[in-house]
């Protein structure tokens, strides 16, 4: 496992990653723009979220700065199947290549495979040509991170991602950002439990956020879920939803969808 700690601010690190990868981006949004009008539209992500139990959003993720690699033989296809026969709502699917060994092309590789569960573009979006890009790629929604975007940022990204047809998934880590998500009138926050500047894990702090978070609003929980007693114990405090990531991976192909369904049985309606 990385040492978290030799890195002051690991978030910093990606940001600047991706404000030079962003550079090749832009010179391909025309290509999106294009793309975008012969693909079917975008699933509706926020719907897929409001049930009456709690929604799973289930993860494909290679490997995480604070993990290292987590799924040594990774096999996506299999995993997205997996994940859509133990009931998830949405999956969400890391692209980041550098620090996380995605790729935008997972997107298109598990798309025909999870056939209407929506998809959720997992990324550091600091630029436009991100959404178009994700959009063109087949996601149907697409992670902004409030630590990183002003408040400016956030409003012109929600309101790019809805004319796309694209419902954006707000993600914060205290009650600044959360004041910001609530501005840029968000309509799926998520409350990170796990600090990206750090990538230490405080699985309090969605307790603490929860009341903060409007009742019209679709609040999610991220990071340190591990068993039913913790989405149980989250879905009386008020979340919609749940994403998982690495308990699902490391649980292996043939036990992620067993835990899913588990998960969704551990809340009664």
């Amino acid at each position: 496992m990385s040492n978290v700690r030799s890195i002051p601010d690991i978030l910093l690190k990606i940001v600047e990653t991706k404000k030079s990868e962003i550079k090749e981006i832009r010179r391909e949004k025309p290509f999106f723009t294009r793309k975008i009008k012969d693909i079917h539209p975008a699933l509706d992500f926020k719907n897929a979220l409001s049930g009456e139990g709690l929604s799973v959003i289930a993860e494909i993720k290679k490997a995480s700065p604070s993990a290292g690699i987590i799924s040594t033989h990774f096999r996506p296809l299999e995993i997205a199947l997996a994940y859509r026969k133990g009931g998830a709502d949405a999956v969400s699917v890391l692209t980041d290549e550098t620090y996380f060994k995605g790729s935008i092309g997972l997107i298109t590789l598990v798309r025909n495979t999870l056939k209407n569960i929506p998809i959720l573009r997992k990324d550091f979006i600091i630029d436009d040509s991100q959404i178009y890009e994700a959009r063109a790629y087949g996601a149907d929604s697409f992670l902004l991170i409030a630590g990183i975007l002003s408040l400016q940022q956030l409003e012109d990204f929600i309101s790019l991602g809805r004319e796309l047809g694209m419902e954006p998934l707000v993600e914060v880590h205290n009650e600044t950002e959360l004041f910001n998500a609530i501005q840029a009138k968000s309509d799926i926050i998520g409350v990170n439990n796990r600090n990206l500047r750090t990538f230490e894990l405080n699985t309090s702090l969605s307790k603490k956020l929860i009341s903060k978070i409007p009742a019209c609003v679709t609040a999610v929980s991220e990071s340190g879920i591990r068993s039913s007693k913790d989405t149980a114990y989250l879905h009386s405090l008020g979340f919609n939803a749940v994403l998982v990531g690495e308990t699902l991976m490391r649980s292996g192909k043939d036990n992620c969808g067993k835990i899913i369904t588990e998960f969704k049985k551990s809340i009664s309606t």
